[in-house]
């Protein structure tokens, strides 16, 4: 569902660094790209119709379907930890087949048509799964791995067609960049609206760019300057080691690397850079109690929004159609145009994780809509205990257009399948993802099990 940076550590399923970009258009590589959860708002005309539509949506969603990663007697050969029951950190649906990966590093594939589960991914009894990417070019699941053998050390890619997974067939993908070395602090990132794989071998300190389409190499950026690289749409940003005044900065076409732009942005000396990021034409700039600093980059017009207005948050989504972006901090989301001014506040919408976990949040492809596993209110608390609910909130106006909680669902029957009840189901999500396609929510806990919310 979304672009992902994925670096090693040198412990499996620990420091994973994840950048998500917008999601791409029916229409091919439009001029848009991902900022840690790639999605873009539309401009339909009828916006009144579409919030009551999306209301209807998801009026009458009940609790369909429970899966299970959890087999030990499957799992005997694996590693110890994968054959415990480990939380779910990621859900990837891609046509009718779901995804789950566990904490542990299991990752497990799960028919909607027949309810079972199919196969589980990790090929290997000491092959650990750190990250999963849905490639639409061309039908593919990419697996992101690290292996006992190797210390957990080092990142393997490996790209299987769906169409074998579902029959079963995971060992019939092949591996993906095997000349690279991905040691840490080596990593992966697909960005899949530029049509591009970034990889760094901390090695040589050698930066590569693929097409997502063929996996060939485009070219590559020897730099060992060169801190911190960031992709926006159909342009690179390039992040070198600061000078105690200021920052150099190269703006690179994503094509073939071609050097557009060279600067360098004038720092407050001896404060440290909360975060830099290159949206389209602007850059954000924000320093320790500093105030923020939006930079054209075409006319080198600078505005500053004051410190108090607008505090470092933990994460952003960009939604680049409009020109707007939220943010996340404190459990809490707000819009902002890239004049610095608040647009948008949610009503009721406070974040389940304080961290800003982004596997529970899921903006749809519209860009109309964000879906988060949140904080009950004090009336909900009371009466339901310690259950979090699942909203689904208008981006535009903030509005909450639909709840799904468990004094709603109570007089639903539990299912002799289940090991959950609805409200255990929705105690402490730790990945959530909405199937637009299908209208159907899918949820995973700490048991490692995975539900289905829909029609």
């Amino acid at each position: 569902m979304e672009g992902r940076r994925i670096s090693v550590s040198p412990r499996p399923c620990s420091g994973r660094r994840i950048l998500a970009r917008k999601r791409p258009r029916a229409d091919g590589f439009v001029n848009s790209v991902k900022k840690l959860q790639r999605r873009e708002i539309s401009s339909k005309r009828d916006r009144a119709f579409s919030m009551s539509n999306a209301q209807e949506r998801f009026r009458n969603i009940r609790l369909q379907e429970e899966f299970d990663t959890h087999d030990p007697k499957e799992l005997w050969s694996q590693l110890p930890f994968l054959r415990k029951r480990s939380k779910i950190i990621e859900i990837v649906a891609a046509r009718d087949i779901v995804f789950a990966l566990a904490q542990s590093g299991l990752c497990a594939a799960f028919s909607r048509e027949t309810n079972q589960r199919i196969c589980f991914l990790n090929g290997s009894p000491d092959e650990v799964i750190r990250s999963l990417f849905y490639n639409k070019n061309n039908d593919s699941l990419i697996t992101v791995s690290v292996y006992a053998s190797e210390n957990f050390s080092s990142l393997k890619c490996r790209t299987t067609r769906i169409e074998y997974i579902r029959r079963g067939m995971p060992d019939a993908g092949f591996p993906l960049f095997e000349s690279e070395s991905l040691k840490w602090p080596g990593f992966v990132e697909f960005d899949d609206v530029n049509g591009k794989v970034l990889t760094y071998s901390a090695q040589d300190s050698i930066y590569k760019v693929f097409d997502l389409k063929n996996y060939t190499l485009l070219y590559s950026i020897s730099d060992k300057n060169v801190q911190e690289i960031k992709i926006s749409p159909g342009i690179m940003l390039l992040i070198f080691n600061r000078n105690n005044s200021y920052v150099p900065l190269k703006i690179l076409s994503i094509e073939d690397g071609t050097v557009l732009k060279s600067f360098n942005h004038l720092l407050h000396r001896n404060k440290k850079v909360d975060f830099i990021e290159q949206f389209n034409e602007k850059l954000l700039v924000k320093q320790e109690n500093e105030n923020l600093q939006i930079l054209d980059v075409r006319n080198s017009q600078l505005t500053e929004v004051s410190r108090t207005e607008f505090m470092t948050p933990s994460a952003f989504i960009f939604l680049y159609e409009l020109q707007l972006f939220l943010t996340f901090r404190n459990r809490s989301v707000a819009v902002w145009n890239f004049r610095g001014e608040l647009v948008t506040s949610f009503e009721d919408h406070l974040l389940w994780h304080p961290d800003c976990n982004t596997n529970n949040i899921y903006i749809t492809s519209d860009q109309d809509l964000i879906i988060s596993y949140c904080k009950a209110d004090a009336d909900e608390s009371s009466s339901e205990g310690n259950v979090g609910s699942i909203n689904i909130s208008n981006i535009l106006t903030g509005k909450c257009l639909a709840k799904i909680r468990a004094s709603n669902l109570s007089k639903c029957p539990r299912s002799y399948k289940f090991r959950n009840t609805v409200a255990e189901a929705l105690d402490d999500i730790t990945a959530l993802y909405y199937d637009e396609d299908r209208n159907e929510i899918y949820t995973g806990n700490r048991q490692g099990l995975v539900h289905v919310w829909s029609n």
